[in-house]
């Protein structure tokens, strides 16, 4: 049983004195997991950097086996992003939601595509709306799509301003008014498509967290996405 795929790195963990298991969001195999022997080493601890773009090989004599696994460097995302503390935060969140939220061996191509497209946009200065639009792209992945279009009470498209917390749609500032302390806060740039500005960004991380930590996380929030959030809103 093999087989090879483009991944980025999610996170590595030691195993035995020289050995690490490699978990990756590959394009066509989902989250996958594996033993890389030496992984540990000089040699490959460069390349195995959570939000590195590598080429990746997995054998195993049966599926279910954790099955050994090689990893080649296409682009190291991880080091680029090294001299910049806002970014690499944004790199380690974006890895350890993909890594709690996503099943393991379930085959997810638009969550990887979008991860990959944000690790490339890292260099630029959209990234921090970028992200959000990533962590709405995992919960429709999951089948816990938000509905942005228009407003749940009226039907119509325009002044969305909250978000129902309850079913995930949108609700115009008129409609909403009355509600307004129970409701979530709908950033316009996320039903424009555009770039949000940093309070619209914090805005878009706390109604994308709401909902990955209601409906994706098993467990508690990733300490890595706690840690970037509260870099953004100092």
């Amino acid at each position: 049983m093999n087989w090879d795929d483009d991944a980025i790195v999610l996170a590595v963990r030691h195993h035995g004195e020289t050995s690490v298991i490699v978990s990756l969001l590959t394009a066509t195999h989902g989250r996958h997991s594996g033993l890389a022997r030496g992984g540990a080493g000089k040699a490959k601890r460069g390349v195995l950097q959570p939000g590195n773009a590598v080429r990746a090989a997995w054998k195993a004599r049966l599926a279910e086996h954790l099955g050994l696994l090689s990893c080649e460097l296409i682009h190291p995302h991880a080091a680029a992003a090294m001299d910049d503390a806002a970014r690499l935060a944004c790199l380690a969140s974006a890895c350890a939601v993909a890594e709690a939220a996503l099943p393991e061996r379930q085959p997810h191509p638009a969550a990887y595509a979008g991860l990959a497209a944000l690790l490339e946009a890292l260099p630029g200065e959209a990234w921090p709306s970028i992200y959000v639009h990533w962590e709405l792209a995992v919960l429709r992945e999951l089948g816990f799509g938000l509905d942005l279009g228009r407003c749940a009470a009226t039907g119509v498209n325009d002044g969305l301003a909250f978000v129902s917390p309850k079913t995930g749609r949108a609700v115009s500032a008129s409609a909403g008014e009355p509600w307004r302390d129970k409701l979530l806060k709908l950033p316009a740039f996320l039903v424009t498509g555009g770039v949000g500005g940093a309070s619209e960004v914090v805005e878009g991380l706390a109604l994308t967290g709401f909902f990955l930590e209601k409906n994706a996380f098993d467990k508690p929030t990733p300490p890595a996405r706690t840690r970037f959030v509260d870099r953004l809103r100092a």
